[in-house]
């Protein structure tokens, strides 16, 4: 599982290297090779895919990168002709389906590309009493926010109206002394994988996937 970042990686040592491994799958959890964690090209990051997979021939390779940091200066496939696609669960469908298309033919069979829609922290918006709950009172600094946030989307996957709304910036806002490694590990802990797959159907999907293989 390529992570974008410390803080997916840090998310799947905790919430999902011992569930996959009651599927007997062993999770490993590199960042992207390039930037030690944050995109890169997609050029590099096809490069270091297709290393993985040829260099253990039965290992099989994911992505868990967030849709919001790619730009199209990264060079994604296909990547303009996916931005006209209204439907944003379609269109990390075709992303990732460009993605895959890129790959060596002789390897597209053991990688699964994903993109996480729109960044991982929107999945810590689970359940507003986990915030309460994990978080002293007086650091939650934007109570408003963060119930409107809750108010305003049933699927957690969908919070990010503008760039200055993304999951991120809101946690930044809500939460005094907001760190993204700390913070997601301690709220998304606490959530469990069940709920989180439960509010979160493109994550479940792709989590079902793997445990499929």
């Amino acid at each position: 599982m390529i992570c974008e970042g410390p803080t997916e990686q840090a998310f799947a040592k905790t919430n999902l290297q011992v569930h996959f491994l009651h599927n007997n799958i062993i999770l490993q959890t590199p960042l992207i090779k390039a930037s030690r964690g944050g995109i890169v090209k997609w050029a590099k990051l096809k490069e270091q895919i297709e290393i993985h997979l040829k260099s253990e021939p039965n290992v099989l390779v994911t992505t868990f990168i967030d849709y919001y940091g790619v730009y199209a200066k990264d060079n994604f496939p296909n990547w303009y002709a996916a931005q006209t696609i209204l439907d944003l669960n379609a269109r990390m469908n075709a992303l990732e389906q460009s993605m895959l298309d890129d790959i060596d033919a002789a390897l597209q069979h053991r990688f699964i590309p994903y993109l996480q829609l729109h960044e991982f922290e929107g999945l810590l918006f689970n359940e507003i009493d986990i915030f309460y709950n994990q978080i002293p009172v007086e650091d939650i600094v934007g109570k408003t926010e963060l119930e409107k946030t809750f108010a305003d989307y049933t699927n957690p996957e969908m919070i990010n109206s503008s760039k200055k709304d993304a999951p991120s910036h809101r946690l930044t806002r809500i939460i005094r002394g907001y760190n993204k490694v700390v913070y997601g590990d301690i709220i998304s802990e606490a959530i469990g994988l069940t709920r989180i797959r439960a509010k979160s159907p493109r994550f479940n999907n792709w989590i079902s996937k793997l445990e499929n293989l």
